[in-house]
């Protein structure tokens, strides 16, 4: 995958950002994707060799698309700065995310924002056993990875209902997305090394993504 080339398109779209220059653009843009797609298939395949649970899950299937979505959010450019594509996509289950583009380069997973159903379904699971998920966020290796924090732009200030103020684990009970998130540079991205990185990171992910896996599974 030249991520070389994957740049300098982003860069050229953003810089003419409408369907007419996408149009006359659109075979380069094809191009990039189908390689992008080669990629996450390899490593797709090499994911589904170290988890035994990976739920496969192609590249073409992965992938998203690059138009954004001018019906709800009418103000945002035609097309995205980056391309993004989500692995281990099991069905209502948190998966693992790629981001590779112009403003931000990232791996992620977990639960964005879930809804009520799945939200009550990871709070029972932390007032059961919240032990684990500390041990899991306390872990230096992933603190070096991740930070050891939680992704979370409206973590609750008050105390959510059915649990009291001095509850063990209130401050993790007060969170409303479960997510963590891995910085890249554009230099990480091209190092040679690259899906190395990614699947050290996935490694590393793994047991947090498969604690909140299980408690909406419960």
């Amino acid at each position: 995958m030249d991520f070389n080339a994957l740049f300098e398109f982003l860069e050229d779209l953003q810089n003419n950002n409408h369907k007419e220059w996408m149009d006359i653009h659109r075979k380069r843009y094809q191009n990039l994707r189908s390689s992008f797609v080669n990629w996450l298939d390899t490593l797709d395949e090499k994911l589904a060799t170290i988890d035994v649970n990976y739920y496969p899950t192609p590249g073409k299937k992965g992938i998203n698309r690059i138009n954004n979505n001018l019906l709800f959010h009418p103000n945002k450019p035609v097309y995205k700065d980056h391309f993004g594509a989500g692995l281990d996509q099991r069905t209502k289950q948190g998966d693992f995310y790629i981001e590779i583009g112009l403003s931000q380069c990232l791996l992620a997973g977990g639960y964005w924002r879930p809804d009520n159903k799945i939200l009550t379904s990871i709070r029972e699971a932390i007032d059961y056993n919240g032990e684990e998920l500390e041990k899991i966020l306390d872990k230096k290796s992933f603190k070096d990875t991740f930070g050891g924090i939680l992704l979370d732009p409206n973590k609750l200030k008050t105390t959510p209902k059915g649990y009291s103020s001095d509850h063990r684990y209130i401050d993790l009970l007060r969170y409303r997305t479960f997510a963590v998130v891995h910085p890249l540079t554009k230099n990480d991205v091209l190092e040679e090394n690259f899906m190395d990185r990614v699947i050290d990171v996935y490694k590393e992910m793994l047991p947090f993504r498969r604690y909140f896996n299980e408690a909406v599974t419960v």
